[in-house]
């Protein structure tokens, strides 16, 4: 049993890779009704309607998503070897019964039984995670998470299996030895995870269930749990629905239907290990922004069904009166008049196989007299039919299928990237959580698929539905992140502030110092107070209409003291080992880019132009210090060498914080 927070990276890279494939068997195995219940209901081995099969998708990812919380904290406390180990164990015995399932309820009771392999999920992530520094964890995840790419492999593999093991449907029976397969796969994977690996536990425990629970009372565990209900319940969802989805639309063999469900499946898995480097580079939150947008997006696209509108279209009136003599189909004759139909062409045989991408439209005329009738001026003679169709391409379908599953692979490893960084010792129970909340999507989604296609008789009501969830998520995430920028003054209130006396301007400043920005490391604040300041006089500068010579060389002050600011702050970051001193440092060259670009405009702008363009400090300055300062704000403190003891409570000015930092 080890404890600590050293790390030899080649153990650590042993461990992630045995414990990345027990996960890619495990989610192989919790995936399996996806492919069996779909063959069984569509051979009418069971006479199970979409409801049914919803269910029977559905409960396997029920178990894996309750037990997730258990097994998490289990795993916090004896740590991940003994907990997966005994969990896959387990999960062999239900998958074997479900070789003698002979009803709903049998089979429903047997999925419930292996869909523990879906726990195993936070037993990885909190095992994984503590193998690992920090700034490589939301790799480490990743990759691990890449065993999702076990929904690919029981999706490709397990169709074929099927054919060859009825003999292609001659002898049904022999379907319940795919169980027995699966069965032995994953006792196997249970010995060998054993025998590869060893455990290890978090530094710190939580003495008590209540401290151990005690983060599951804060909102964004609950927020990230909803992200992850749609990044990965929803994919795992998808992963099974599918398949019976190309079947049932697009009239597709199971086989075929199983390799394009593979192809969803299989880069949304594999993709999570970029995702994680992009959240170790990039940010978690920059992510998750791209992925939810996208996400909406892509759905909203897929919402349109398969479509074909008649409508009325333009039709022929008589221009004069008289008695029809003749009529065809390519014209209609009234007294020395003709008129000349639009006849329908054969160009709409055939579209299911074409590559159509817009909605494709014919439109024709048809007579509404006969020989003989007595036509008065401007009767309608041949009515207009415009005939619409549409249905994207199962082609154009799956590629955006595709995209959308490797937009969900990227969010899953940006959520998960928040958790060590929030709760490092409680991964096990935040990871456990927010996967709960993502299994119960899992769970949910194919049994609300189902009721939506009973109810509106579309396939594509499933996508509404993740428009839906992928748009509430991109609300929330932006609302929360406003919340934390949000700066500690009311703007307008500053400007109503105003007060003219005897043609002089008395103002408040746009920016005052409070509690909010403190960063709680004395020499720090006492720049930030000062580059508050230097703000505060070139406001009033402008106000009080002075030369823009003047404001400029207040600002270029500003310029300078910032730039010695960011340097004394890169300084210390880097020699604090700051895992977002790339992120830190990019956030420091943009702003010196944007106030040096103000600094030019200075020079040739009106006083009104100089308004606008200093009310854009209000934004500049404070943004920084909430955003990146304060979070990273442990890495800011000095490191207390013999030179340097004498800094936090010395540095009262700006010149000793410099000698400080120079004393090195």
């Amino acid at each position: 049993m080890e404890h600590g927070s050293t790390f030899n990276l080649r153990t650590s890279y042993r461990m992630l890779f045995v414990s990345t494939i027990a996960f890619t068997i495990c989610f192989a195995v919790w995936m399996l009704n996806g492919v069996l219940v779909t063959y069984l209901a569509a051979n009418q081995v069971f006479a199970w309607g979409p409801v049914e099969i919803g269910w029977l998708m559905g409960i396997p990812v029920l178990t894996g998503a309750i037990f997730r919380l258990p097994a998490g904290i289990l795993t916090d406390r004896f740590g991940g070897r003994p907990v997966l180990t005994i969990l896959i164990l387990i999960c062999a015995v239900p998958m074997y019964l479900l070789s003698f399932a002979d009803s709903f309820l049998s089979f429903a009771l047997c999925s419930f039984g292996f869909g523990l392999a879906g726990a195993s999920f936070s037993v990885g992530i909190a095992f994984c995670s503590i193998w690992f520094p920090k700034e490589k964890q939301g790799l480490a995840l990743g990759i691990f998470g890449a065993g999702n790419a076990g929904a690919a492999f029981t999706s490709l593999i397990a169709p074929t299996l099927l054919n060859d093991l009825t003999n292609n449907g001659t002898d049904l029976e022999q379907w319940r030895r795919l169980p027995e397969i699966y069965a032995m796969l994953i006792l196997a994977t249970g010995i060998g995870f054993f025998v590869l690996t060893k455990n290890k536990k978090p530094e710190i425990i939580a003495k008590t269930m209540a401290d151990t629970l005690a983060p599951l009372k804060e909102i964004r565990v609950w927020r990230f749990g909803l992200y992850y209900f749609l990044v990965f319940g929803c994919f795992v969802a998808f992963a099974q629905w599918l398949v019976p989805y190309f079947v049932n639309v697009y009239y597709l063999p199971l086989v075929t239907a199983g390799i394009l469900a593979a192809l969803f499946s299989f880069p949304s898995g594999v993709i999570r290990a970029l995702g994680g480097w992009m959240s170790d580079t990039w940010g978690a939150r920059k992510v998750m922004y791209w992925v939810l947008g996208t996400s909406v997006i892509v759905s909203l696209m897929l919402i349109v069904p398969k479509m074909e509108i008649y409508s009325s279209g333009r039709g022929i009136m008589a221009t004069q009166a008289g008695t029809v003599t003749s009529v065809n189909e390519t014209e209609i004759v009234i007294g020395s008049k003709s008129y000349s139909l639009v006849t329908k062409s054969d160009s709409f045989e055939n579209l299911e196989a074409k590559l159509l991408v817009f909605p494709t439209k014919e439109t024709w005329q048809e007579a509404v007299v006969k020989q003989g009738d007595e036509i008065t001026k401007s009767q309608l003679i041949a009515k207009g039919i415009t005939r619409i169709y549409f249905q994207a391409n199962v082609w154009i379908f799956a590629v955006l299928v595709i995209v959308l599953g490797i937009i969900w692979g990227i969010g899953k490893a940006a959520v998960y990237k928040h958790i060590p960084q929030y709760y490092p010792n409680q991964v096990g129970v935040v990871g456990g959580m927010v996967g709960v909340i993502g299994g119960l999507g899992g769970f949910i989604c194919p049994i609300i698929f189902g009721y939506l296609l009973e109810i509106t008789g579309l396939w594509t009501s499933a996508w509404m539905f993740m428009f839906i969830v992928s748009l509430i998520c991109l609300l929330w995430m932006h609302q929360s992140i406003m919340k934390l920028v949000k700066l500690p003054f009311n703007l307008e209130e500053k400007f109503a502030s105003l007060v003219r006396v005897k043609n002089k301007a008395i103002l408040k400043p746009i920016l005052e110092w409070n509690e909010f920005y403190k960063t709680d490391i004395k020499a720090i604040d006492h720049q930030h107070k000062h580059m508050m300041e230097l703000i505060n006089t070139i406001y009033i500068k402008v106000e009080n209409g002075e030369e823009a010579s003047e404001i400029y060389k207040k600002l270029n002050d500003l310029v300078a003291y910032t730039e010695g600011h960011f340097t004394a702050e890169e300084y210390l970051l880097k020699r604090n080992h700051c895992p977002n001193l790339k992120i830190h440092e990019s956030a420091h060259v943009l702003l010196m880019k944007e106030i040096t670009e103000l600094q030019q405009k200075v020079l040739s702008a009106n006083k009104e132009e100089l308004l606008g363009l200093i009310s854009l400090l209000r934004f500049w300055f404070p943004g920084h210090v909430l955003e990146h300062d304060q979070r990273d704000a442990e890495y800011l403190h000095p490191i207390k060498t013999a030179k340097e003891i004498q800094f936090e409570s010395d540095a009262d000015s700006d010149d000793e914080y410099k000698a400080a930092i120079k004393s090195d």
